[in-house]
This record gives C-alpha cells, sequence and structure tokens, in this order.
C-alpha cells in the first residue's frame, strides 16, 4: 500500500501540472490541414494532428524547451524551438514548398467512408471505389440517405422536399435541368457529397429541413485538363446524352467549362380510377420526348494570399414533350353515364439562366473571413397543349392553350466568419426577391377560327420578397464534445394578382428560426448527435398560380393563390460506428402541411392545392457501407418510419401507418487492379401507408459492369435498369367521398451504355494550394 501510494504521489505533478498548446498552423493564408506536429524533449515525443481547419491541440508533460517539427504527405516541412511555461497558443506559419512536377500521389492517410459533423452526415466519395467511372446523379445515389428517382427525383430518407448545393452555392435548377447537370459531372471530379438532414442558421430555413452539397475537388492539375462523356439509353425508344468539361488553371486563375446536351424519348402510362357518387376511370398512354443544351462557366481568381473573386454563369435551353391519347369513362352511382376520349400535343421551351459573383477575404489575425455574394436567376418556360375531345355521341371540342411563365429571383447576401477563441461566430444577411409573371389562354376552335374563353384563361403576377438575418455559434469543449447553436429571422412580404379573375392575395409575415446541435465522440469509433430545427416550407410557384392546365374539356390542374406556409419541428438523434454504420432516429412535426387534392364534380375532375393537414412521423434510418475481401464493397440502407396523419377542411380521409424502404447495393472488383467491377443494386419499398395514400409494393433491380481502360483513363459502364418491371406506382387515395386508384408505370427498364475519357496535364501543384469556398450560400 505504501508503494502505491509514494508512486501515486510522485505521479500527481505529472498529471496535475501537464500543458496544453493550442493553436491553428497555416500556409500561404490557407489552413494547414491534416498536418503532423511532433514534440521533442530529452528523447520523449508527444505527437497530435491538426484538422482540416488547422487547428491542433498537444499535450506535454511539463514546462521546458521542445523542438517542433512539422510533417506534410510524409515530408518535414517546418522546424522549431519554442519555450513551454504554462498553458499556451502557438501558431505555426508553413512557408511555400516549392512546385514539383509528379505522377501521383500516394495518401498515407485514408478518410473514413462515412464521417458525422455537427449539422451533416458525409460521404467521401473518394475513398468509394464503387461511386469511381460514374456521374453526378450516380454518385449521389450511392450516398447514404439520397434516394435518385427518375419520377420523384432526388430525396433524402424522412424528408419531403431536398436542395442541392455546389460547393455551398445553390443550384437554380428542377425536374430534367437538374438532372441533366448532375449527369454532366463525373465522380472523379467529387470530393464528397454532404446530407445536411438539419440545416443550421446560415442557411435559408425554406424547405422540410433538407439540402444536399456537392463539394468539388480543388484542381490541381496546371494548364488543360478535361474529361468527355457520351452516353447512350435505350428505353422503348433511344435517348442518349453528351457532355465535356475543359479545365485550365495557373497560379491564381482557376476556370472550368462544362457543356452538357441530351435527348430523351420513353413511353409511359397513367391508369386513375375513382369510386363513389361520382366515379371515374381514365387512361393515359403518353409518350415523352425532348431535348436539352447547357453550359456552364466558373472562374476564381486570387487577388492575394487573403482574398479571391469569382464568378459563375449556366445557361440551360431545352424542349419538353408529349403526346397523350386519353380514355375517361363516367359514372354516377356505379351507372356509366359518358365517355370523353382525348388525343393531346404537349409543346413546351424553356430557357435558365444563372450567374452568380462574389468576392472573399481573409483579415485579421485570427482569420476572420467575409463573403459577398450576388446571384440572378431567370426561367422562361413556354407551352402549348392542343387537344381534340370527343364524347360519346361524336361531337369535338377542339382547343389550343398556349402559356408563358417567367420566373425571376435575385438575391444579395454577406456572411461573416469570425473564429474567436471561445467559438466560431458567424452571422449575415440576405434579400431576396421572387417575381412570377404567367399567362394562360384557353382557345376554342368554332367555325375555323380560335376565339378566347375568357373564363378559363388567366394572367397572372407574383411577388415575394425576403430579408433575412442569422447568427450562429459553434464551439468544441474538449476532443469528445462540441455544440452549435444558431437563430435565424426571416421576414416575408408577398402579393399575388391575378389579373382576370380579379383575385388578390396580400400577405406578410416574420418568423425566427432557431437550430441546435450537440456531438459528443467517444473515442474514434463512435460519434453521436443530437440535433433539432425549425423550418419553414413555402409553396412553389405552381402550386400558387391559379391558372389552369386543362387535359380534356373537363379535367384541369390549378393553384391556389391563397395557400399560406407550413411549420415543420425536426429533432433527430444519430450515431456513426467506425464511419460504416449511421444510425438516426427521427421526429418531425408539420403544420398547416399542404398537399395537392383531386375533386370530381359530375364529370368535371379538378386537381388543386389546399393547406388541409398536421402530419407527425417518427422514422429509424440505418446505413452500412464496408469492404469485404478488398473487393466486394457494399452499401446496404434502411428506412422505417410511422406517420399519423389528421385532416381539416377537405374530404381527405386522417390516416396512420407506416412505411418501410430498403436499399441494397453491390460493387464487385473481379480483377486485383479493380479495372473490371460488376454492380448488383436492388432497391425496394414495401406496402407503406403515408397520409391518406397506401402504396402497394414498389422495386429496381439494376445490374451492369463498370471498366477501366488506358491507365484509368477511360471508362466505360455498362447497366441495365429495373430487369423486373416493378417500378409501377400502384396505390390508392382515399377520401371520404370515395376511394381513388391509381396505376402509373413511366418506362424505367432500360439498357444504358456509356463511356468517359479523361484527358490533361498531369504537372501538380504543390501541396499548398488550397482554395476554399466555406461561405457561399444559397441562390433563391
Amino acid at each position: 500500500m505504501k508503494k502505491i501510494l509514494l508512486s501515486a504521489i510522485m505521479l500527481l505533478p505529472a498529471v496535475a501540472f501537464s500543458q496544453t498548446v493550442t493553436g491553428k498552423i497555416t500556409q500561404s493564408g490557407n489552413a494547414g490541414s491534416y498536418v503532423e506536429i511532433i514534440a521533442s524533449k530529452d528523447q520523449k515525443k508527444q505527437t497530435s494532428i491538426s484538422d482540416e481547419k488547422g487547428n491542433y491541440q498537444l499535450k506535454l508533460p511539463e514546462n521546458g524547451n521542445y523542438n517542433i517539427k512539422l510533417i506534410q504527405d510524409g515530408t518535414e516541412v517546418s522546424s522549431r524551438d519554442i519555450t513551454v511555461n504554462g498553458d499556451m497558443k502557438q501558431d505555426f506559419f508553413i512557408e511555400k514548398r516549392q512546385e514539383k512536377q509528379i505522377e501521383g500521389v500516394t495518401l498515407t492517410a485514408r478518410k473514413k467512408l462515412i464521417e458525422r459533423k455537427a449539422d451533416r452526415l458525409v460521404f467521401n466519395v473518394t475513398q468509394s471505389v464503387a461511386s469511381q467511372g460514374m456521374d453526378g446523379a450516380e454518385a449521389m445515389a450511392a450516398t447514404p440517405l439520397i434516394k435518385v428517382d427518375d419520377n420523384s427525383g432526388i430525396s433524402i430518407a424522412g424528408k419531403s422536399g431536398v436542395a442541392i448545393m455546389i460547393n455551398e452555392r445553390m443550384l437554380n435548377l428542377s425536374g430534367t435541368d437538374l438532372v441533366n447537370y448532375l449527369k454532366s459531372l463525373r465522380s472523379e471530379n467529387i470530393e464528397k457529397i454532404e446530407v445536411i438532414t438539419t440545416p443550421p442558421a446560415k442557411y435559408e430555413a425554406q424547405g422540410n429541413s433538407g439540402l444536399i452539397n456537392i463539394v468539388l475537388k480543388k484542381n490541381q492539375n496546371l494548364g488543360w485538363s478535361g474529361s468527355f462523356t457520351t452516353g447512350l439509353q435505350q428505353q422503348t425508344y433511344p435517348g442518349f446524352s453528351n457532355s465535356a468539361t475543359l479545365n485550365y488553371q495557373n497560379e491564381r486563375l482557376r476556370s472550368s467549362l462544362k457543356l452538357r446536351q441530351n435527348k430523351y424519348e420513353k413511353h409511359s402510362y397513367e391508369n386513375y380510377r375513382i369510386e363513389g357518387v361520382d366515379g371515374l376511370k381514365s387512361s393515359d398512354d403518353r409518350r415523352d420526348f425532348g431535348d436539352g443544351l447547357g453550359a456552364n462557366l466558373s472562374i476564381d481568381y486570387q487577388l492575394n494570399p487573403k482574398s479571391n473573386i469569382g464568378f459563375i454563369y449556366d445557361y440551360g435551353y431545352g424542349h419538353s414533350n408529349m403526346d397523350i391519347t386519353n380514355t375517361s369513362d363516367y359514372f354516377q352511382n356505379e351507372n356509366y353515364t359518358n365517355t370523353l376520349s382525348t388525343y393531346a400535343e404537349h409543346r413546351g421551351r424553356s430557357t435558365q439562366q444563372t450567374i452568380s459573383a462574389y468576392y472573399d477575404v481573409k483579415f485579421g489575425k485570427q482569420d476572420n473571413k467575409l463573403s459577398i455574394t450576388g446571384n440572378y436567376f431567370s426561367n422562361i418556360p413556354k407551352t402549348t397543349i392542343d387537344f381534340i375531345t370527343t364524347d360519346n355521341s361524336g361531337d369535338q371540342s377542339t382547343v389550343k392553350s398556349p402559356s408563358t411563365v417567367d420566373y425571376t429571383i435575385y438575391s444579395g447576401q454577406a456572411d461573416l466568419t469570425l473564429p474567436y477563441q471561445f467559438a466560431k461566430v458567424e452571422t449575415g444577411v440576405k434579400f431576396t426577391n421572387f417575381d412570377n409573371n404567367s399567362q394562360i389562354s384557353y382557345l376554342n376552335l368554332v367555325n375555323g377560327n380560335y376565339s378566347t374563353d375568357p373564363e378559363k384563361s388567366n394572367e397572372f403576377k407574383y411577388n415575394e420578397k425576403n430579408y433575412a438575418a442569422y447568427l450562429s455559434f459553434e464551439k468544441s469543449f474538449n476532443e469528445k464534445w462540441s455544440a452549435k447553436a444558431g437563430l435565424r429571422y426571416e421576414y416575408s412580404v408577398v402579393n399575388g394578382n391575378s389579373l382576370s379573375s380579379g383575385q388578390q392575395s396580400e400577405n406578410s409575415y416574420g418568423k425566427f428560426f432557431p437550430t441546435a446541435y450537440i456531438s459528443y465522440k467517444s473515442n474514434e469509433d463512435h460519434t453521436f448527435n443530437l440535433n433539432y430545427s425549425k423550418r419553414i416550407n413555402r409553396p412553389g410557384f405552381r402550386a400558387i398560380n391559379p391558372y389552369r392546365w386543362y387535359t380534356n374539356i373537363n379535367s384541369y390542374f390549378t393553384g391556389n393563390p391563397f395557400l399560406q406556409p407550413s411549420i415543420n419541428h425536426n429533432f433527430e438523434l444519430s450515431h456513426v460506428y467506425k464511419g460504416k454504420l449511421s444510425t438516426s432516429v427521427y421526429f418531425q412535426r408539420s403544420l398547416n402541411a399542404s398537399g395537392q387534392l383531386v375533386i370530381l364534380k359530375n364529370e368535371n375532375k379538378i386537381s388543386t392545392f389546399e393547406n388541409y393537414y398536421n402530419q407527425n412521423s417518427l422514422g429509424l434510418t440505418m446505413n452500412y457501407s464496408d469492404t469485404f475481401f478488398k473487393l466486394w464493397e457494399v452499401n446496404y440502407a434502411a428506412d422505417l418510419s410511422y406517420m399519423e396523419t389528421k385532416v381539416f377542411a377537405t374530404d381527405a380521409s386522417p390516416g396512420k401507418g407506416s412505411g418501410y424502404e430498403f436499399n441494397f447495393q453491390n460493387n464487385i472488383s473481379l480483377n486485383k487492379r479493380k479495372t473490371i467491377q460488376l454492380i448488383l443494386n436492388y432497391w425496394m419499398r414495401l406496402p407503406s401507408t403515408s397520409g391518406n395514400v397506401r402504396r402497394d409494393y414498389l422495386g429496381n433491380f439494376t445490374t451492369g459492369l463498370k471498366t477501366s481502360l488506358m491507365d484509368k483513363n477511360l471508362q466505360i459502364n455498362l447497366f441495365v435498369s429495373d430487369i423486373f418491371k416493378q417500378s409501377k406506382s400502384l396505390g390508392r387515395i382515399f377520401y371520404t367521398t370515395g376511394t381513388h386508384y391509381f396505376n402509373n408505370y413511366y418506362d424505367a427498364r432500360r439498357l444504358t451504355l456509356s463511356a468517359t475519357y479523361t484527358f490533361g496535364n498531369k504537372k501538380v501543384k504543390g501541396a499548398d494550394r488550397n482554395v476554399r469556398f466555406d461561405e457561399k450560400n444559397r441562390a433563391n
């Protein structure tokens, strides 16, 4: 006992008087990420590694003189002596290293495939063999928590909406234009994909808590480089797509030009049946076809080591067409009354432009950062619908319905980052203006001439102004605990005016949106996070536009200019184990939510939008990613949910029930060099209930081969999707007035063949070069 006590007394001073040296490593004005720090004294060594922001913490057993060496990429880049006397702060600066021409870089450290940060889950695409040789949309489909579907688009598990950013900059694209842009990206150029399930205060509060940030690699190649991709897609009809990327970089300038082009054609059908006092049996046989062109130019110029300016321009032009043959049988109390046969030609074209300019500057000893950004977005879709409807008596109605919608969005924002010792502080302001001017005409053919029907024509003007300010704090208490909290205030002024009908709506409101995050890292294998955010879900432009889109003389879609935004409260508890297993439990409460409703009165079928329900959702998501035998990479995911929906002021039935989705992705390398890979993927949704909708089983089995040739400069992919034709959308929608049935299929079975060739200078810049785009925010 005396010996133990004596040993404890001798050890006590070393524990009680251990010293902590903290600081930041910078390199040519940028953060010195993942630099090894070695402190030596009397042949004893203590080590630490800086984080991605260059911050480090070094614990020393005693005061005295130490030699500090900095090791970067296995090479000693700095050495100096310091004197330690108590806890102290010591920053280090790495001199610029001489540029070398090398054939490649071998990293001795490997990031985990999945990382969890306070406010997001990070999927490191560069660490996934399965994600290489893909386009951006395919790489996103391999990311945990993300689902990519041809018809429903891109979604996050447990979220009803999602927005997509590139390097923290919002993409103002949707539908086909968004998919085509993502397909123009190559997974080899993507560093990581961040899934932000509870966005922090610096992001807009719009949307049901879902953001995806695609972080592109910082191009290190001096001179010229690029890639070219061509693809063939065979569904019922053939289609193809092409994209090209050209990069140029020197000491100060980084530039990239992306070109994209596509042409598609597919066969779809939609069947809709209503049983009730008023009955309907409708079937659409549809041919969808169109094309698109686009270009994206980005330029970033470093004015000096502390500041840079940048410019991004994106242009898109395309056609979206449909030929539809519709048969609608009508019933009263299950007794047949009439049949309408309609042939419709939809011809649409749109032009989109996005312009962003920014200025970033760092100042002060702590590398404070100010980012100023201006954005402009315009979209002008023009559509003409010509249709002929014939009833069972042989009478015909010939209609022409041209429409023009003009969307314009511009915004300006300023973001300030202050990395104080006590906490990292972020604050900023933003102004956004939305304009939506639309005009639709309904023209009847009478005696060989078209005449306007004023009751079915409309001109609508909409303006929305949003003012926002935010403040957030982020603090790392020690190696295990960290927290982040923020508060955002948004004030909106909304004006809608239907010039034809005289309907006007005016509304203004201001709301606070708090966010909070707590992170606990018990050790290298376990990370826990608890998050909360309040969000607002404002209706989309088309949902509030009262114009009518007719499918025959009695059936049309229309918006509701009196729609109100809904509020969402989101809670999430998550855990990541060894960077392989990610588990999240979430709860969401939606208040005054809106959705699309279908109403049938006699032979008039109307689809519109209403605020009609409150919903509670409880769910569990799990994702497991790993590699077996160094050849077999897997990514397995499950999303289990339970929803309870209460409705008001509508004929929709309240509902409650469960949902079950599973995704199994397998990538098997068939040779040791991993240049030939077999893909076996299966996604399925078991019979599930959401709100007043009951959906039947849905599945998709995809298989294919990926081959790398010419020292991996040429990538050839061959895939076959929906082999068993299980991607049919089948289900029922429950109303108090009756039950609606749907059975739709959108030509999901297809064969895709693509080839990508990369070229360019292999001379790379020194490792000190690391321009970052940290504070770029949304463009709408």
